[in-house]
């Protein structure tokens, strides 16, 4: 239990002038003022008084703070009169205790029109003085400590009203360890058994981690020792809730969310930051995309650091952030790292961007007058990158930015999310594609006839989402593999007098499936069905074990003739004065439908389609030229290869893709390579249907910014 002697030493500390008499008067005070008073877990009320001046300490909070945080339940639990704790303690104190006990009822988990008046008064309690938040942020921490002396209803009810705004308050007030904290509670209350996972999970491989920190701290030292700079290491683990957020977000398990180690190197200037990050980079390969400068462009809450990502030396990724002393200690303290003792309740002009959302706050509680247009937009303030909006029974559910109806057709659950084909916000329909916002009532429409489509992966944005509907179109290809894959090998042992009764069950299409490594004959259909495996390949393989031997041909011509492997009629091309033939197509000059071409005949391996302008037909014997021409289906598929030419552009690769993809063609392989001069050569192998398609590829791709030539090779 904290003692009166634990909060003075703390505050003189960092305040050595400090009137400390003040706040053993205002013990005093509440000591008497709460005698008799017992809270839930048998203790003496002062020791929850005394516990939150000792959090505000470790804030390292000026007198006044301290003392408003001794007396903070001063008017709300005792029959004590403002005007008397003002009397006593001054007009600074009686304010901050004045504006606590207006918010102390503040009730965030229901849609009640009380809810948001409740909201606006602490943020205009904030306005006279923003040590008010101070105090009740210090208020719940302890509260959360304690929390389990609450009935488990209480617990949850109270740990998600923390998660929901005194959390993310602490953080937009840069208080992190706070933050935190705060999180952590809430979420060994909401979720139990995933935090005793996490804390499993972590405490196994402490060990193992501790030795891992020693050796690269000592790395590190010694690379930057090389080049002349100071610098101060700390090692942290990642706390337990942004763990959680990790796992929930990317859909991980605790094994699979690497970077739980973050280190921070703490340096004398703004120019050995970049020079640290500099340093590291060259000993170990960055993340690409995990960079993050916070130094040249700081957060709302005036958070500043270099972040980034790399591959350790054992193949783990570690996170690193950079930062000055200065840039630490605001990191650490936040709002109160500004705190000038001798200023009032807020800090110096220079630092007013630190209060400019608050700003931002109180301009909008006296602009809106709708209570719950308010509420909604302090959350949308509070949570920048999350939308809030209500199931019919009032239910609040939380998205990313961006996140559409099937994001939140998928969150109920996913056979609503596979049948889903409407939507209704506030009782009208809109698309599936209209994007959530704050405040929405969503009702999802279904149908049985309906399923998820590739489209839907364009526009969702939650893991959830994206998973669900990978899933199922998974599932459909292949069971249309299969589908495809078993009447393909039906007709080709028909074309060769074989006959399985079930192929599903055949023996020994099961021993050639394990003879391929597949785990099932329905594995080995689906790959034929894909067009990974002929039939052909099974029916060599499958004869012997009929017993079936081959014939050898005789004679040059017919042993040319019997080696070329037959195929479907149904591939696209009809050879003159032949029928079931082998026919594959160049890899040279890839022809695709609508193109001129010729056939080859190759010694054991059919026909070869060319374009009749490729240079191998022009040079080859004009004996073993054979006319064909074009018998396509609407389901054939060819091969052709394009060259993009572009100018350096963020962003470029992704607008070639898109247009690709919209033209109904497939990427099976892309190449991309920079040249000296900035130029950009990106090589796609796609799949088309025939020559005019290809061609309005080429034309979409010309339109493209930056692309200076597009050549199909």
């Amino acid at each position: 239990m904290i003692r009166l002697n634990d909060i003075t030493s703390q505050i003189l500390t960092y305040h050595p002038k400090a009137n400390i008499e003040l706040v053993e008067k205002a013990y005093v005070y509440s000591a008497k003022v709460h005698q008799g008073q017992i809270r839930l877990s048998g203790e003496p009320y002062l020791s929850h008084l005394l516990e939150a001046a000792y959090i505000l300490t470790q804030m390292k909070m000026d007198v006044i703070c301290v003392v408003a945080g001794l007396l903070h339940d001063t008017i709300e639990d005792t029959d004590v009169e403002l005007e008397e704790i003002r009397r006593l303690f001054g007009e600074e104190t009686a304010n901050i205790v004045g504006g606590v006990t207006k918010i102390s009822k503040m009730q965030f988990s229901s849609r009640k029109q009380q809810q948001a008046e409740n909201i606006r008064k602490m943020i205009l309690a904030m306005s006279s003085d923003i040590r008010v938040i101070l105090v009740k942020l210090a208020d719940r921490l302890h509260n959360m400590r304690t929390l389990g002396y609450q009935r488990p209803e209480k617990q949850r009810y109270i740990a998600a009203e923390t998660l929901d705004i005194y959390a993310p308050l602490a953080g937009r007030m840069g208080i992190n360890w706070i933050k935190s904290s705060l999180e952590d509670l809430s979420l060994y209350y909401l979720e139990p058994e995933i935090y005793e996972k996490i804390r499993n999970e972590v405490a196994q491989k402490k060990g193992e981690r501790e030795k891992f920190l020693r050796e690269m701290k000592e790395l590190l030292f010694e690379k930057l020792a090389e080049f002349n700079i100071k610098a101060s290491i700390k090692v942290r683990d990642k706390h337990f809730y942004s763990i959680y957020k990790k796992m929930s977000d990317q859909n991980l398990t605790v094994n699979q969310v690497y970077d739980i180690l973050a280190f921070r190197v703490i340096v004398n200037s703004i120019k050995e930051c970049y020079e640290v990050l500099g340093h590291i980079h060259s000993m170990f390969k960055p993340v690409q995309g995990r960079f993050k400068d916070y130094v040249s462009v700081p957060k709302v809450n005036m958070y500043q650091s270099l972040h980034t990502s790399v591959i350790g030396p054992l193949g783990q990724r570690m996170e690193v952030q950079i930062r000055t002393w200065e840039m630490d200690r605001v990191a650490e303290e936040g709002i109160a790292a500004h705190w000038k003792y001798k200023e009032g309740p807020f800090a110096s002009k220079t630092d007013d961007k630190q209060f400019a959302w608050l700003r931002q706050l109180l301009e909008w509680q006296k602009s809106l007058k709708d209570p719950v247009e308010f509420l909604e937009t302090v959350r949308m303030d509070l949570f920048p990158d999350e939308v809030y909006v209500f199931t019919p029974i009032g239910e609040v559910k939380a998205f990313p930015k961006g996140s559409t109806m099937i994001d939140y057709a998928y969150s109920i659950h996913s056979e609503v999310g596979e049948k889903c084909m409407g939507a209704r916000v506030n009782g009208k329909m809109v698309p599936l594609r209209s994007q959530l916002k704050n405040g929405y009532i969503v009702e999802i429409i279904t149908s049985p006839k309906q399923h998820p489509s590739k489209d839907w992966l364009e526009f969702v944005k939650t893991p959830r989402a994206k998973t669900k509907i990978r899933s199922w179109i998974n599932r459909q290809e292949k069971d249309e593999g299969i589908n495809l894959g078993k009447s393909l090998l039906e007709k080709a042992l028909a074309r060769q007098h074989l006959n399985l009764t079930n192929i599903l069950k055949s023996e020994q299409l099961s021993a050639i499936a394990g003879e391929l490594s597949f785990h099932s004959v329905e594995d080995l259909l689906a790959q034929i069905g894909l067009g990974k495996i002929s039939p052909k390949q099974i029916i060599g393989r499958l004869k012997p074990k009929l017993g079936i031997k081959e014939e050898k041909p005789a004679g040059i011509v017919t042993k040319m003739v019997d080696r070329i492997k037959r195929r479907r009629l149904d591939h696209g091309i009809k050879v003159k004065g032949v029928s079931d033939m082998l026919v594959r197509f160049a890899n040279c000059c890839h022809p695709i439908p609508g193109d001129p071409v010729i056939g080859f005949i190759t010694r054991g391996r059919g026909i070869t389609i060319h374009h009749k302008n490729c240079s191998h037909v022009v040079k080859s014997e004009p004996d073993r030229l054979v006319e064909v021409s074009w018998e396509t289906s609407k389901d054939d598929i060819y091969v052709a290869r394009l060259r993009v030419t572009s100018e350096e552009r963020k962003g470029i690769l992704a607008d070639v893709s898109s247009i690709i993809t919209q033209k109904n063609a497939n990427i099976i392989e892309a190449d991309v390579k920079t040249t000296t001069d900035s130029k950009g050569i990106s090589l796609f192998t796609i799949e088309v249907q025939n020559s005019k398609q290809l061609q309005d590829i080429i034309v979409a791709l010309k339109k493209v910014k930056n692309v200076l030539i597009v050549e199909r090779l």
